[in-house]
């Protein structure tokens, strides 16, 4: 369990934000001096709230030009074929998400593709031969309308959170 109050609240969403801010600019939106800050950034990376930090590259600038989901129905629902089809997803770069589903289809994937070529390898070549695997379904995406990595801090009451 994890104790937050509304300052670490606010460095979690300026961090959110800019996760490039210097501890003095964070301090100063947080309202605290910058060893104040620098503490509690350092705890709530400790306590792995804060899970790390990364570039947000563009796909659209590098060429991948298709964004598509993959609905997976897997051959047989035993634990070794599930973990078949884990392993299998470990070790695609194109699949950028999955998922366990609770639906028709066991598993979904986002994947991020060049091309519609490339859409049909990863279909034709990589997913439907695999033993786990016995039925999919892609859909394509024609327009994006929102994208987000951030969670809704404004749900959390501050005090002790997580169980």
């Amino acid at each position: 369990m994890i104790s937050v109050d509304t300052f670490d609240l606010k460095i979690l969403a300026a961090l959110q934000n800019d996760g490039r801010l210097t501890n003095q600019e964070l301090a100063d939106i947080a309202g605290l001096s910058a060893s104040q800050c620098s503490r509690r950034r350092m705890r709530l990376e400790e306590d792995g709230v804060i899970a790390g930090y990364r570039a947000a590259l563009s796909g659209e600038a590098l060429g991948f030009e298709l964004i598509a989901f993959i609905q997976i129905t897997l051959a047989t629902h035993s634990p070794d074929n599930a973990k078949k089809f884990r392993s299998l997803v470990g070790r695609v770069d194109d699949i950028q998400e999955a998922y366990a589903l609770t639906s028709d289809a066991d598993y979904l994937l986002k994947v991020v593709l060049r091309d519609l070529k490339s859409l049909s390898d990863i279909v034709n070549n990589v997913l439907m031969p695999h033993q786990s695997v016995a039925h999919v379904r892609s859909s394509i995406v024609l327009d994006w309308l929102k994208e987000s990595a951030k969670l809704p801090l404004s749900a959390i009451k501050t005090g002790i959170v997580g169980a």
